[in-house]
């Protein structure tokens, strides 16, 4: 079940609020300009599925997602719990850091958590399959997959280039809560 955490950025220990509810997540992000929405995520893929396979499978929605949007590179990042470089990954995405482009995921399987730093709040949001996130360019967040990654997310871009981070340089994503393993992982292990 998606869910949304949302903290004090002084105040790590207890969120001011948490929504389960899909339509109530996607209300209270819209008022911080991203965008939260539920696609059909219903193509048989699963973490660990090549790039072509998925792509393949969603090659609709992402034409689509193309030509509305304009952007011009997509690729996949499909991890399970026994991929050999998962902690290196994951640390990655894990210090707080903003892009000059929109970053916009589709997750198809399993779950990650985006965490966003935004006018003195954190919103913490676990995504599963089916949702579909759109982080604004120069918004402060981070990204966790847990110790035991287990999601296929197809991952659009403005920019040719793909995935580009500026870091902060500031340790808040140490502060906050980490993701916990997917259901799904711990049943896949």
């Amino acid at each position: 079940m998606s869910r949304l955490r949302i903290f004090d950025d002084q105040q790590p220990q207890a969120p001011l609020a948490t929504h389960t509810d899909h339509t109530a997540i996607a209300a209270e992000l819209k008022k911080v300009g991203v965008r939260f929405e539920q696609w059909d995520a219903s193509q048989p893929v699963a973490p660990g599925a090549s790039q072509d396979e998925v792509i393949a499978a969603y090659r609709s929605d992402i034409d689509r997602l193309m030509t509305e949007e304009g952007y011009q590179a997509v690729d996949v990042i499909s991890l399970k719990p026994d991929h050999p470089e998962r902690a290196t990954l994951r640390q990655k995405f894990l210090s707080e850091h903003t892009h000059s482009e929109d970053e916009v995921r589709f997750f198809v399987a399993g779950a990650g958590q985006f965490t966003l730093h935004i006018d003195g709040k954190v919103y913490d949001v676990l995504c599963e399959q089916g949702d579909l996130i759109g982080v604004p360019d120069g918004t402060r967040h981070w990204f966790d997959m847990s110790e035991a990654p287990y999601f296929v997310a197809i991952r659009l871009f403005t920019n040719k280039d793909g995935w580009v981070a500026n870091f902060t340089g500031e340790d808040i994503a140490q502060h906050f809560p980490r993701m916990t393993p997917h259901t799904s992982a711990t049943a896949a292990a």
